[in-house]
């Protein structure tokens, strides 16, 4: 505690000294109490202590902060104490600041010195972070609280890797003389209400001691606003202080007296072209310049000249400046003697710019002249009867799509209802694949033949009824044409090679076929259209004996019943 006396002695005497040599910034000089809880892994009790802080305001927010915190006396063994101190380095944060209270957040590094008896000799670091409040009591003294966590990443204890140690204190802050909460300053110009003489000047504006903004070009955009501080008096100006040059006479708006000047003509200070006085016996064309330096002696009456005294031309129609009564005329218009265009089939395209100079009257029409065709069809929009056609779509002469065939299986997409046949393929009148053609011929004495499908490309994985992935466009295309037609009723027949016995090939040619009827029954197909039935080795349409004819005779085929 004798060590605790001391320091706050020497703060206070310090403190005093500097309070006196401080001006706007705010020095805090604090006498506190203290209450410690160390990490329980270092086996000593939680104390009370004391200590003392200095800090220093950065700003209104920001202010840096030392402090040092004594404990009281520890019994380790009957005959030794230890005498804990932690000395701390922090940035102070102030969240809130108020008339009669500052609330703030606090951050740094600690420093933990628990004296030279064993097994204490050592010390630690750690950062810390927290938070607290001043309320203040007069200008010069506050009540201050706060509490933090101290947190040791790397202990050499020898208790433990890692230590957490919890301080709260509360004791008194003193400030020099005059200071106190932070001056408001509510235009944010640097200056306190308080002495602001100026106290609405606009944010970024620079200002004098007295809180007044200047003006130094005079163009009522303030300086530190006025993005061109030097503009010319009596140019008018942006948001941001610069001057407007509408007819690029490098004149500016405001001082111009001539602002529609015609561009390349030369100007005088107020931005007008010269007046055309006769030189004289000089100036044989009277356009103003002398015949010695006249380059186009004869220059017609009337017309506007640069300072060689050659006629001007603007809008490049061939019609000088000064006798063209249209000096606007688009770049390309034929025009009048008086350079003034015309449009013959008033579509208000000019001629000569008019790619389709005989277009019907009424005709919406593009910036060429040419009719307006928004769906690019080939068909104007005030013919085209189908404005909207997607891209590519053929159309007839009202520009309406043509009938279309996408999968050029002869039927016109509109009336097919299998949109997607492959190449090649023979289809009905819908467009759908023919699954059974009719044998009106038989051997004699035969029944008539059932009219079959066997469904080639239609695989199943070895030795089981799983369809393999290749088989669903070729079942897709057959549930297509089964929707199509409704009338037809079929059987699902299933067959395998001689391979293996009997019993098994029944079961498997069974389980393949009933897969493939429940294939096409998910596809659209009423199921009471279909039965299944397998037939094992029978019925083989190629020899068992080769590896080809074992292929062929693997097959799911589908008979038509009616």
């Amino acid at each position: 505690m004798k060590k605790l006396a001391a320091v706050c002695v020497i703060l206070a005497l310090g403190g005093s000294s500097r309070l006196a040599a401080q001006y706007d910034r705010r020095y805090e000089v604090g006498l506190f109490g203290a209450y410690t809880k160390y990490d329980p892994t270092f086996g000593l009790a939680n104390k009370a202590g004391g200590g003392a802080r200095f800090s220093y305001a950065l700003n209104p927010k920001l202010g840096l902060e030392v402090e040092a915190i004594f404990q009281s006396p520890q019994d380790i063994t009957s005959t030794t104490q230890i005498e804990p101190m932690i000395g701390s380095g922090s940035l102070i944060v102030n969240v809130l600041n108020q008339k009669r209270a500052t609330f703030f957040i606090l951050g740094g590094y600690s420093r933990l010195d628990f004296g030279g008896t064993d097994p204490y000799r050592f010390t630690d670091g750690g950062w810390h972070g927290g938070a607290g409040a001043k309320l203040y009591v007069s200008s010069r003294l506050a009540l201050r609280l706060d509490a933090r966590a101290i947190y040791s990443p790397n202990s050499t204890s020898g208790f433990t890797d890692k230590a957490t140690h919890y301080v709260g204190s509360a004791g008194l802050s003193f400030f020099q003389a005059g200071s106190g909460t932070p001056s408001k300053d509510t235009d944010r110009d640097g200056v306190a209400d308080k002495k602001d003489t100026c106290p609405d000047t606009p944010l970024g504006a620079t200002v004098d001691g007295h809180g007044c903004p200047s003006d130094q070009d005079g163009d009522a955009v303030l300086n530190g606003i006025d993005h061109c501080p030097d503009t010319p008096s009596g140019a008018t100006v942006d948001a941001r202080g610069c001057p407007s040059d509408q007819d690029g006479d490098k004149v500016f708006d405001g001082i111009d007296q001539c602002p529609n000047t015609a561009a390349g003509v030369s100007v005088d200070a107020k931005g007008c072209p010269p007046a055309v006085v006769p030189l004289g016996p000089g100036d044989a064309d009277a356009d103003g310049v002398n015949d010695l330096l006249d380059k186009c002696p004869a220059t017609p009456a009337g017309a506007a000249v640069d300072a060689n005294g050659c006629p001007l031309d603007s809008d490049r129609d061939n019609v000088w400046d000064g006798l063209d009564k249209c000096p606007d005329t688009p770049l390309g218009a034929t025009v009048d003697a008086n350079g003034c265009p015309s449009d013959s089939d008033g579509d208000k395209v000019f001629d000569g710019i008019d790619r389709c100079p005989d277009t019907q009257a009424g005709t919406p029409v593009d910036s060429f002249g040419c009719p307006a065709d928004s769906d690019k069809d080939g068909v104007g929009d005030g013919f085209d009867k189908c404005p909207n056609t997607p891209a590519g779509i053929q159309v007839d002469a009202t520009g309406c799509p043509m009938a279309h065939d996408t999968d050029g299986d002869g039927v016109v997409d509109t009336q097919d209802r299998c949109p997607n046949t492959p190449a090649g393929q023979r289809v009905d009148q819908y467009g759908c694949l023919i699954l059974f053609e009719e044998h009106t011929v038989v051997p004699p004495g035969a029944p008539p033949a059932r009219p079959t499908l066997i469904l080639q490309g239609v695989n199943f994985q070895t030795g089981s009824s799983v369809l393999t992935r290749d088989s669903y466009a070729v079942l897709d295309q057959v549930a297509a044409s089964l929707v199509a037609n409704p009338e037809i009723r079929i059987e699902v027949a299933g067959y395998t090679d001689s391979t293996g016995a009997k019993l098994t090939n029944l079961h498997l040619s069974m389980g393949r076929a009933g897969a493939v009827r429940y294939y096409l029954a998910r596809k659209g197909v009423a199921p009471y259209r279909m039965r299944a039935q397998g037939y094992g080795a029978s019925h083989y349409i190629a020899s068992n004996t080769t590896s080809d004819g074992r292929a062929q005779n693997r097959r799911v085929a589908l008979h038509k019943l009616n």
